[in-house]
């Protein structure tokens, strides 16, 4: 059983990664990103809550992304493990799930940080807006949720930090690059041998 997250600020990689990452270690993705985008182009309760913030570069509101992932990690599909991509982005939802799994007997294995200079995820950022015809991804909403991450997402990797969990990843460069050097950092966490 793995249980991880993978966390980094927007423009990464952490969904590239994340989808690498769970196939090498055949564990599923839960990406709270994906999750809301499908609601919010279902125009479902949730997805039109959470557009009004989504829409502005902003978080979506702890109680809604906790009851979100809560019902998300009770799905049997997740019992093997999984790796979590975008929750939890503040130091509150760290401990909303450390509760999730403490009432389940599980906890967290590792948490996957990529990094990378501001100026090479503004490009991919205007690169996937691009390619992906994504609406949400203009200057000024990367700035804010950028400006967000290095305001609140910061508190989640020093939690994380301290509890000697954090396996750091060059975030820089070719993706399958990126994507050899986390696995091999996660096993050598882990003490897994290839």
């Amino acid at each position: 059983m793995t249980r991880l997250l993978i966390i980094g600020p927007p423009g990464s990689g952490k969904g590239t990664q994340a989808v690498h990452i769970a196939r090498h270690f055949r564990i599923p993705t839960v990406s709270t990103g994906e999750i809301f985008r499908t609601n919010v182009s279902q125009e479902t309760p949730l997805g039109l809550e959470a557009a009004k913030y989504l829409d502005d570069g902003a978080f979506v509101p702890d109680q809604l992304t906790n009851a979100l992932v809560k019902d998300r990690l009770l799905d049997a599909d997740l019992q093997p493990g999984f790796l979590l991509d975008g929750y939890p982005r503040t130091a509150p939802q760290v401990m909303e799930l450390d509760n999730m799994l403490a009432s389940r007997g599980h906890r967290l294995d590792a948490v996957v940080e990529l990094r990378a200079p501001d100026s090479e995820l503004e490009q991919r950022m205007l690169q996937r807006a691009k390619e992906q015809g994504r609406k949400d991804d203009t200057i000024e909403v990367f700035r804010r949720r950028l400006d967000l991450y290095h305001r609140e997402t910061h508190e989640v990797v020093a939690v994380y930090s301290g509890r000697g969990m954090v396996v750091s990843v060059d975030g820089s460069g070719d993706p399958g690059a990126i994507t050899t050097r986390a696995i091999a950092a996660v096993e050598k966490f882990l003490g897994v041998t290839p």
